[in-house]
């Protein structure tokens, strides 16, 4: 921070969230990342942000951008600014939504789906617990003119949150929109793994790109290799009213640590905004085994579409209709937990194998009767059945684990506005003023 405040930086950006997790978050209001970590971090971008007289602005606040999770970060930043003795000035964009509103847009057939969704139903509005628009840069810059010393924005795209700046300032679309991508993930766009941030310069020509750690360097592949980076076509990103289109730039070693890219374009298109809702659903229970049996580990397919058929036949024999529409799931954790799919003939039997076992039904009550219900064949069910009873290796006692509800993305759609501050609303928490009243 030092090293970029002393380059003479104008601002400070950070994209704080992500829907890589989960929907959890977002249905929750809640951070997966520890309370005193995220305090720990912002309290150095605000005292360096003070210190320099720059503005600090976060986007995708408290890691899901919703209402609850942006004012769990406001919180812990009024109580750095006592901390600090700082009076700033800060603005608050909220970018949840209102069902009613959406299901008017959505009469209108202001909403419109991206694959592999169809068109949206009323009820899949209801079904969420909260929803989102992800913002694009006009809030933000509408806020650093309202004079904001900080701020703490709801679901943003990450690179509009470090665009605003230059964009207020004037600064080419292209090279601007491009920037803020290359530094999305901070130093990830340099060589080396790991380190800080990312220094971007940002002219009428293009922009550089340097990391703070002088001891990393950028090169023109590890910058322009960013463009994969959660995105399918590396030479086109979509952002809310158009499309940067990088097809021409060109990725130039200045300095032993510095690349400069020049001949980014952005392509204007219709405004629309990503809707993300996430809800709640049915509710789940696991148990975990690990087995080394040889002759298991040599025929673990057989093993598992075996055993599963079991488990299903013993529930419905021991519970019957009263289980309602459950399911059961058989994950081989070290065969193909993570794909599912059976791996190719000849795979070599892996030394053990981690068996999850996990039980979806409409309570959790349900869910942890089937658990019990299948725990005697789970933990003891053979490959061969003549032979005796083996026991696999249980991982805990009790076994079976109430997991809670599953929390699923219910959207995945955009919505058409003309105007980019329709969808957002704007909060001012002023510090001096208040100090004064």
């Amino acid at each position: 921070m030092r090293y970029g405040i002393s380059q003479g930086a104008h601002a400070i950006a950070t994209d704080a969230g992500s829907t890589d997790s989960g929907a959890a978050y977002l249905a929750l209001g809640m951070s997966k990342n520890n309370r005193g970590a995220v305090k720990r971090d912002l309290a150095i971008l605000m005292k360096a942000g003070a210190e320099a007289r720059i503005p600090l602005i976060v986007g995708t606040s408290g890691q899901a951008g919703g209402d609850k999770n942006v004012d769990w970060t406001l919180d812990i930043v009024l109580e750095i600014a006592r901390e600090l003795a700082i009076e700033p000035r800060i603005a608050v964009l909220y970018s949840e939504q209102d069902k009613a509103v959406l299901k008017g847009k959505n009469a209108a057939g202001k909403i419109r789906p991206l694959p592999p969704l169809g068109a949206l139903e009323d009820s899949t509005i209801d079904a969420c617990d909260h929803i989102v628009a992800v913002m694009g840069p006009e809030p933000y810059v509408a806020a650093l003119q309202g004079g904001a010393d900080i701020i703490l924005g709801g679901r943003t795209t990450d690179t509009a949150v470090i665009a605003c700046y230059a964009l207020m300032k004037g600064a080419p679309q292209g090279a601007s929109w491009h920037a803020a991508k290359i530094a999305e993930c901070g130093a990830q766009c340099s060589v080396e793994r790991g380190g800080a941030g990312v220094l971007i310069s940002i002219g009428e020509d293009g922009f550089e790109a340097e990391p703070l750690n002088t001891s990393f360097r950028c090169s023109p592949q590890s910058v322009s290799a960013h463009m994969l980076y959660e995105n399918s076509d590396p030479f086109r990103l979509t952002e809310p009213g158009g499309v940067l289109n990088v097809t021409a730039s060109v990725y130039e070693q200045i300095s032993p640590r510095v690349v400069k890219v020049t001949g980014s374009v952005w392509e204007p298109m219709p405004y629309t905004m990503k809707l993300e809702g996430a809800g709640r659903g049915r509710y789940q229970t696991t148990m975990l085994v690990g087995i080394q049996d040889p002759e298991v580990l040599h025929r673990i397919d057989e093993f598992h579409d075996k055993m599963l058929a079991a488990l299903y036949e013993r529930t419905r024999r021991t519970i019957g209709a009263a289980a309602g529409d459950f399911h059961i799931s058989l994950r081989m954790y070290g065969w193909n937990a993570v794909s599912g799919d059976k791996p190719p003939p000849g795979t070599p039997p892996p030394r053990e194998v981690g068996v999850l076992f996990v039980a979806t039904a409409d309570t959790q009550e349900m869910a942890t009767q089937i658990a019990k219900a299948c725990n005697p064949y789970f933990f003891h069910y053979p490959i061969n059945m003549d032979e005796e009873l083996p026991s696999y290796g249980f991982a805990f006692s009790p076994a079976d684990i109430e997991r809670g509800a599953v929390y699923e993305f219910k959207l995945n759609h955009v919505i058409e506005t003309e105007d980019p501050m329709e969808l957002v609303r704007t909060r001012w928490v002023d510090l001096k003023q208040a100090e004064a009243a």
